[in-house]
């Protein structure tokens, strides 16, 4: 149980990492285009994929955590299909 929560743990720090290293692909890009030089698309966009993806995949997986427990509000949840019943209500 406990090697299984720090492979999670692991798994999740992942893309966070990855997020936080996008960031600061974004910032660099920035600041050295304020300091003179050449504004770098590539960089850029490799860095806000890497902070969207990121963020996108840990806010995933909290909301599916909470969601697992009941922790989010009935409108952000998707709508349960209701079971059809025949029309002379007797079941097969």
């Amino acid at each position: 149980m406990l090697y299984q929560r720090l492979l999670a743990l692991a798994l999740l720090c992942i893309p966070g990492a990855a997020g936080i290293y996008g960031w600061t692909l974004m910032k660099d890009v920035i600041f050295e285009t304020l300091a003179g030089k050449d504004f770098a698309w590539l960089p850029f966009l490799g860095g806000l994929l890497l902070f969207v993806l990121g963020l996108f995949f840990t806010a995933g997986f909290l909301f599916y955590r909470d969601a697992k427990r009941n922790y989010v509000q009935p409108m952000l949840l998707p709508k349960k299909k209701k079971k059809l019943t025949p029309k002379n209500g007797v079941e097969k």
